[in-house]
């Protein structure tokens, strides 16, 4: 037998051994489980995949990759994966960075080689630049690992720590998520959970029950809508999986695929003529200041479409955010909604609003805002639970923020709401007001009765004078034309004009350019 022959057979032989062992990769993927998660409702690794990316995309990384452990008789079960898929492919043909926790292997818990994989492709996303999305749905730490799967953990969030405003991370919970497992979604840029399938807790249903007597379901502890209305840890509930992929397409197509590139640029779907919806905007303010009206129908008439990306829709209505587009550009929009709690600012709105301006400003997403602020909210509770350093997050994201800014005041712009909410002091780079805008430190009511308290009581017809004073105040004060003598304003605009206006505005700002001081980092008061 020759060399040449020899080498033949070799090759042959080795070409043989991959056949076999991706024959049982494949037979592994069909006996260990699809049906126990399809009758759960839950689509395998897999699948999951495939239905996130764009066809026959997805390149796999480490299929045959085996953990190293030999405790508690884990030798006799050694299943390719090791429970975790990972790989690269694209979604509308832009390069994203993957990964897809297996629950139907070893119920997808985390050891020493599943966590090299997703570290591997986490590194890989860091260094190609590309957004990375991860698909959660784990049992948790691999107790037979021991403290090896604990520090894979820490490894993990310290990877997500680094890519943090550098790439895009995108996490979604698909099934249970528990423990240390938690911390690395949330250093991520966005959670997405599934409504009845996720759940998200340090501690579950049975330690809480051992340890505080404490009783309570799954869903009421770490449910997709406790942690998307009440917590605010998750910023999407989908209806089911394939609304989270859409979602997280839809979010993706906003951004840039790392902090260096630049947004997807569509073509404008509106030409800046008048149309119905524009001039709607001329009769939305109600006469009366204590009436409320829906801000969406402002944010729609501006942006193409009508389409918002809404983040944390269901947590802190009082302030819309969410990801849109003027003229084919992405923007991020922040606004108060007067329909819940008049458009207040309390604790969770500010952190709402903090965190997304953040979000925009790390990917060069312009910011637009629009106002209608009667101040902070004024409770015991709000004051007890810290307003003042976490409101003052709002206020700080705004000033730390380099990307373009726009904002326009509707209606109210009362006292300290208004400074933080996008005032031109922060270094806003265009600041518009409806005639209907009320920019002062109060409104007439409130500021009448503190400066003319004595006046009113000393009248021979005390309702008489108030309701004057009040008018009297409203007409002098409460107007865009004072703050617009002072240069805060910087142009007073029919509502009609609003999406040219706006259009204009972030045209003209689409250079920008800002330098800061140099620095380590800030300090927000966290």
């Amino acid at each position: 037998m020759t060399a040449t022959e020899n080498a033949d057979g070799r090759t042959r032989r080795r070409l043989d051994e991959l056949a076999r062992r991706r024959a049982e990769l494949a037979a592994q993927a069909t006996e260990r489980g699809a049906g126990r998660q399809h009758a759960k409702g839950k689509l395998t690794a897999r699948e999951r995949i495939d239905l996130l990316l764009d066809p026959d995309s997805f390149t796999e990384l480490d299929a045959l990759a085996r953990h190293r452990c030999h405790n508690y008789g884990m030798e006799e079960q050694r299943p390719y994966g090791d429970g975790v898929v990972t790989g690269y492919g694209t979604i509308d043909g832009r390069k994203v960075c993957v990964y897809a926790q297996d629950f139907t292997v070893l119920g997808g818990s985390l050891g020493e080689v599943f966590g090299e994989k997703i570290i591997k492709v986490l590194d890989l996303a860091i260094r190609t630049g590309c957004p990375v999305i991860g698909i959660n749905d784990s049992g948790g730490a691999r107790i037979q690992e021991g403290v090896v799967s604990l520090a894979y953990y820490a490894e993990l969030v310290k990877r997500h720590v680094a890519a943090s405003g550098v790439i895009p991370q995108i996490s979604l919970i698909i099934g249970p998520c528990a423990g240390g497992a938690v911390y690395a979604p949330a250093t991520t840029d966005l959670v997405v959970m599934v409504e009845d399938i996720s759940h998200m807790f340090v501690t579950g249903p049975d330690v809480l029950q051992a340890v505080t007597g404490q009783t309570v379901g799954m869903e009421e502890l770490g449910g997709a809508h406790r942690h998307n209305a009440v917590s605010g840890a998750a910023h999407y509930m989908a209806a089911d999986e394939k609304d989270a992929f859409d979602y997280v397409r839809m979010v993706l197509g906003h951004l840039p695929s790392n902090n260096m590139g630049d947004t997807p640029v569509f073509a404008p779907t509106a030409a800046r003529e008048l149309t119905e919806a524009d001039r709607a905007l001329d009769t939305l303010i109600p006469d009366r200041t204590a009436e409320s009206y829906d801000m969406m129908r402002v944010v729609n008439a501006v942006i193409d479409d009508g389409e918002l990306t809404q983040f944390h829709q269901l947590f802190a209505p009082n302030v819309i955010c969410g990801l849109a587009r003027v003229e084919g550009h992405s923007v991020g929009v922040v606004a108060n909604q007067p329909t819940h709690l008049a458009g207040a600012l309390d604790i969770d709105a500010s952190e709402k609003a903090a965190r997304f301006i953040r979000f925009c400003d790390a990917f060069h997403v312009p910011v637009l805002t629009f106002v209608d602020v009667p101040g902070f909210l004024t409770s015991m509770e709000q004051e007890r639970d810290g307003i003042i350093r976490r409101g003052a997050k709002l206020i700080y994201a705004y000033c730390e923020a380099t990307v373009p800014m726009v904002t326009v005041i509707t209606r109210k712009a009362y006292g300290g709401g208004y400074g933080v909410m996008g005032s031109k002091h922060l270094g806003i780079d265009v600041n518009l007001a409806w005639p209907t805008a009320e920019i002062a430190v109060m409104g007439g009511e409130s500021a009448v009765r503190i400066i003319h308290r004595q006046d009113i009581r000393q009248a021979e017809d005390p309702e008489e004078t108030r309701e004057r004073l009040v008018s009297e105040y409203t007409e002098t004060m409460c107007t865009p034309y004072v703050a617009a003598e002072r240069g805060y304003v910087d142009a007073v605009i029919m509502p009609h004009e609003t999406r040219a206006q706006v259009a204009t505005a972030l045209d003209t700002l689409r250079d920008k350019r800002m330098t800061r001081l140099p620095r380590k980092h800030g300090n927000i008061p966290l």
